[in-house]
């Protein structure tokens, strides 16, 4: 019936080397397609409106109550940007007036003191985010005025404990933005790349020398950065093998702690900006694996590993330790080295995971400044988590973490015989695993090497909501 592990002389369980990757070129366009990225389950377009403040409140009175002080994750999103990217996706307002800026951190104080009322005294934020948008739109002064609001309502673990990152784009940022950046706390640092290819950033509208970009990342090490990432994209306009190639080679000369190299999906019917990209300029499917193929070749003989979806770390990395320790996971921004904490996202669109339930803010400024003129908190949908939904949460997070599941231990877990509950997904996890992709017995869940750049795929198996329903453009591309 099942698709058998090898044997124990040549793999035994515990020494499954979980950052091993191969690239099958003709089995990633066979099964080439859309799907979530799995930063939560269920994912936010399965969200209600019938989840509002009311159930917020409840929720975050079980969460905080004195006997429950957890740990918490904070994320602000700041939505605005000075020029646009053609590729881009994200929530943003494109603005050179900082004093919208400051109207906006008006109204984020106010969220943050309502939301830190909620929680109560003694907890403790172990991680901080600032995405965006351009989170470096905000001039100095007014990062440090959002770092003070936050420190006044929330105690913030010691730099060595504590995880607090921030999106840079180097054209905006000068070395003395990056050493008060470290003043205020700033440990972790992601720099927006793309592709250095000058003919690729004049297609997308982003010009960004490889200096400028250099003098960031070097000014993050001296100000006591522990981590520098950067950022790619393959599939844009006008990009190829040889251009990339070249990227690539800086990239790594400049040995950040982690790289993310992203498919680039195509959704100008979604997303306005990229209506500029001419369809014409954008490599074919095959260029683009072929691209993919080059970068985990050349990162990989660099010395990175792979960590999963789009990451790649250093051996010595706190995420491929993580990874190889079996603690990796999974949240709304990406990998983590944290354990499923609690997470309060503040500004528009913004996402927050309390206990077993989700919840996102309104995306527009407008309904976010309303509501909280009357005392609200600016959500607009979420969801409470079932025991199914939970269950296939932590089933998920170990496939896109661990590439692997004890199917005993998960059992154990979660009070149910994995084979009988998922039989409906078993002739899936056949076919997937007659392919290579997989490998499973009565004891073990195994994502392959081959299989691991499709883990969406076999994720998916296990996404009851989204067999409900067929997938469709909402979701990027495989």
């Amino acid at each position: 019936m099942f698709a058998s592990l090898p044997s124990a002389q040549t793999l035994q369980y515990d020494a499954f080397d979980v950052q091993a990757l191969s690239f099958d070129k003709c089995l990633i366009e066979k099964l080439a397609g859309t799907g979530p990225r799995y930063t939560s389950y269920p994912t936010a377009d399965r969200f209600e409106p019938a989840f509002g403040e009311q159930e917020y409140r409840q929720v975050a009175s079980v969460c905080f109550e004195q006997d429950q002080r957890r740990p918490l994750s904070l994320y602000v999103h700041i939505p605005f940007c000075n020029t646009i990217c053609y590729y881009c996706a994200c929530n943003k307002i494109l603005t050179k007036d900082k004093a919208k800026a400051e109207v906006y951190l008006d109204y984020l104080e106010r969220e943050i003191a309502l939301k830190a009322a909620l929680i109560g005294p003694s907890v403790q934020v172990v991680q901080l985010h600032l995405g965006g948008g351009t989170p470096t739109f905000l001039s100095d002064a007014q990062l440090s005025r959002l770092m003070a609001t936050l420190r006044s309502h929330f105690e913030f673990a010691p730099d060595a404990q504590g995880e607090y990152s921030i999106e840079i784009d180097p054209r905006k940022v000068g070395v003395e933005t990056v050493a008060l950046l470290g003043r205020l706390g700033f440990n972790r640092m992601s720099v927006g790349v793309q592709d250095f290819d000058p003919d690729v950033q004049a297609a997308v509208n982003r010009l960004q020398s490889e200096a400028e970009t250099l003098a960031v990342m070097k000014a993050a090490r001296a100000h006591g950065f522990r981590s520098v990432s950067i950022d790619l994209i393959y599939g844009l306009p006008k990009q190829t093998l040889v251009g990339f190639d070249a990227t690539l080679d800086k990239v790594i000369a400049a040995q950040p702690d982690r790289l993310s190299i992203y498919n680039y999906a195509h959704l100008p019917q979604l997303f306005k900006p990229q209506r500029r990209i001419a369809s014409g300029d954008l490599p074919s499917f095959d260029i683009k694996l072929d691209i993919l193929s080059l970068a985990i070749d050349k990162l990989t003989a660099a010395g990175y590993v792979y960590i999963g979806m789009d990451h790649f770390a250093l051996p010595d990395d706190e995420l491929a330790i993580a990874q190889r320790a079996g603690t990796l996971q999974r949240n709304f921004q990406g990998y983590s080295t944290r354990a499923d904490i609690d997470l309060l996202g503040f500004g528009v669109s913004a996402i927050s995971k309390l206990g077993d339930s989700y919840s996102q803010n309104v995306r527009t400024t407008e309904a976010y400044y309303t509501l909280l003129e009357a005392g609200r908190l600016p959500l607009f949908r979420g969801l409470q988590l079932q025991y199914d939904d939970k269950l296939r949460r932590d089933l998920i997070q170990r496939l896109m973490c661990q590439f692997a599941v004890d199917l005993a231990a998960f059992g154990r877990a979660w009070a149910v015989d994995f084979l009988d509950y998922f039989a409906v997904e078993l002739p899936g996890l056949e076919r997937m695993a007659s392919m290579g992709l997989l490998s499973l017995d009565k004891q073990h869940l195994q994502v392959l090497p081959r299989g691991r750049l499709l883990v969406r795929n076999i994720a998916m198996l296990f996404d009851r909501h989204l067999r409900q329903d067929q997938p469709h453009m909402r979701y990027s591309m495989m």
